[in-house]
């Protein structure tokens, strides 16, 4: 059997891809034998001098009275007009002014990346087969392999547009959610023993819902910043109940909905920004208010988890403060100050000034986020920094998809379409000698590693299982929370750093070895005979593994190997057991290009 898997493994081998002058004014030294009457000018000179300075110093000081008693004046009618109900429009009701032109901004994206690859004076590589577009949009949109009918199907289609519809197809599957639902909820969930009894389970289905029924994001993200009550009622306030604590919710909000590191500024004025600590306080007093209900063991079954805004020090505990806290004005981050009604809720105000089209981060982050999601990298790397010290590699195209998405009404589907339509995203990752080495000017299409979700989802694809992913690691449940699924096991097993790069294998020999010793994966005696039905050739056989699992069709000199393989072999289902192992254990089945 090993020499088997060995010689099948060696096959696959060989196709694999890694793939300021003062004048001075004194007379004092003047000709001791000037006459009295030259004296006497010389004096009437000078005071007239004198006097036309001071004239205009009064009308000076006068001018800035007047400037300063204006600016006092809209400064009150400001705080006055905080302390009353605002009239703006709130982002669950506004309207996109125009719907994206996705195939506009498609064009857009790839003038401003062939710009760069001119300057560069790099080629690009040429667009990726409909084998290669199929997978890698399958993954990247929905989180899972495409089945070998829907690829079949797709590889034999003539139609022009078919990659068009394949899209479309994909946004519109509820799988779009559960994959944007999985990474976000993986960037809003912040482990640690103060957490182990609360679920993120509402909060994932919460962001599922609303990402596959294209929630506007500026309303999405608003909601959240917002979010109060319980959390079987209204899943995105279990956000705030894994980010307790003043200097948390900061950072978080912070670093998801503005793309900004300001964490290093809670202590001290940031080393490497122009972050201020005042600034970072100023921020933090919008989350002064917080309370979070949350069960401490699991005893505390009469607890109803949930989040609440009340003011601190009448009726509510507050939201925990470091040592650090500093007591200051509340303040948008790098805006202006802004006065507090101690009656009302403060997060509102805060997310009625972010989530919007005028905010200098808002729009810039999440273009930046979905950008790496499709790409492997952000226009700024890392994702969540973007400041005057870390440049985008294309600004002008940052600046333009944030412009285009923020005036379309946030429509992230919108978004996903025009990458996904540009030649840019359907190049192929095969790299050619004069592009080999480019990592920043999209030449090629950056080969992307599954996602543990991604890898578990694509191999229950396969086998029809949800014990393909092995035996619990401990008795019960996550060991981190409450009763966990399969998937959420194998997703805590195979979890790499808490930012892992797109583009690296982080999994090491644990996470192989519970891969190639997993009976399952060789496929159950009903997986090998759904496969190998009765009076197929082993080359159709084979042929339908590949597109199972590989989504491709198999060379001819992989399937002249192959059809040998199951010819040597005292039983063919046993052959197709071990083909089978291998493909799901190869890198190409692990990797997205």
């Amino acid at each position: 059997m090993l020499i088997r898997r060995l010689v099948a493994a060696l096959v696959l081998a060989s196709g694999a891809m890694f793939l300021a002058a003062q004048v001075p004014d004194d007379l004092a030294a003047q000709d001791a034998k000037l006459d009295k009457s030259a004296l006497l000018k010389k004096f009437q000179e000078r005071a007239k001098r004198k006097a036309d300075r001071a004239k205009a110093e009064a009308e000076a000081k006068a001018s800035a009275d007047a400037k300063a008693k204006v600016e006092a004046d809209a400064k009150a009618k400001a705080e006055a007009d905080a302390a009353k109900p605002t009239a703006k429009v709130a982002p669950a009701e506004t309207k996109p002014s125009k719907p994206m032109d996705v195939k506009a901004v498609a064009k857009f994206i790839d003038s401003q990346l062939d710009k760069e690859l001119k300057a560069a004076k790099i080629d690009p590589s040429s667009r990726c087969s409909d084998a290669e577009f199929i997978r890698r949009a399958t993954l990247d949109i929905t989180g899972v392999i495409p089945t070998a009918e829907r690829v079949t199907s797709f590889l034999a289609s003539s139609e022009a547009n078919k990659r068009e519809t394949l899209i479309d197809e994909l946004l519109a599957s509820p799988r779009y959610g559960q994959r944007l639902s999985d990474i976000w909820s993986n960037q809003m969930v912040s482990m640690d023993s103060t957490t182990r009894f609360v679920t993120k389970q509402p909060l994932v289905k919460w962001l599922s819902e609303s990402f596959n029924e294209n929630k506007p994001w500026d309303r999405m993200a608003h909601d959240i910043i917002s979010a109060t009550g319980e959390q079987d009622k209204n899943g995105a306030v279990v956000y705030y109940m894994y980010n307790a604590g003043v200097d948390k919710m900061t950072d978080s909000v912070g670093k998801l909905f503005l793309g900004v590191q300001i964490q290093c500024a809670q202590c001290h004025n940031h080393p490497f920004t122009t972050w201020k600590q005042t600034e970072y306080w100023g921020m933090a007093q919008f989350f002064y208010n917080v309370n979070i209900t949350i069960q401490r063991n699991g005893k505390q079954t009469d607890v109803v988890p949930g989040v609440s805004e009340n003011m601190r020090g009448k009726g509510g505990k507050g939201n925990p403060l470091p040592e650090s806290a500093k007591s200051v004005p509340a303040k948008f981050l790098g805006g202006e100050t802004v006065k507090l009604t101690s009656s009302k809720p403060y997060r509102p105000v805060l997310a009625d000034w972010l989530c919007t089209s005028e905010n200098p981060f808002f729009s810039k982050s999440i273009v930046n986020r979905v950008w790496a999601q499709y790409f492997g990298r952000g226009l700024v790397n890392p994702i969540d920094d973007l400041s005057e010290e870390n440049k985008p590699t294309h600004p002008e195209l940052l600046q333009g998809l944030a412009k285009e998405l923020s005036g379309g009404g946030f429509d992230l589907k919108n978004l996903v379409r025009a990458i996904c339509l540009s030649d840019a995203y359907q190049r192929t990752s095969q790299p050619i000698p004069s592009n080999k080495a480019d990592t920043v000017l999209y030449s090629h299409m950056a080969i992307k590693v599954l996602t543990p979700e991604q890898l578990y989802d694509s191999l229950t694809a396969v086998v029809g299982c949800e014990s393909a992913a092995g035996r619990p690691m401990q008795k019960g449940g996550n060991p981190r929370q409450g009763n966990a699924s399969p998937r959420d096991r194998f997703v805590s097993f195979f979890m790499g750093s808490e930012n892992p790069k797109a583009t690296e294998y982080e999994a090491g020999i644990p996470q192989a070895l519970r891969l190639m010793n997993n009976p399952r994966l060789s496929g159950s005696s009903n997986v090998i005979n759904g496969i190998a039905k009765s009076g197929d050739e082993p080359a159709k056989v084979i042929e339908r593994m590949y597109l199972m699992t590989l989504s491709r069709k198999p060379t001819e000199a992989e399937l002249k190997k192959l059809t040998g393989f199951i010819a040597d072999s005292s039983d063919p289902k046993s052959g197709y057991s071990d083909v089978l192992w291998v493909l799901l254990n190869s890198s190409e089945f692990a990797l997205n290009h």
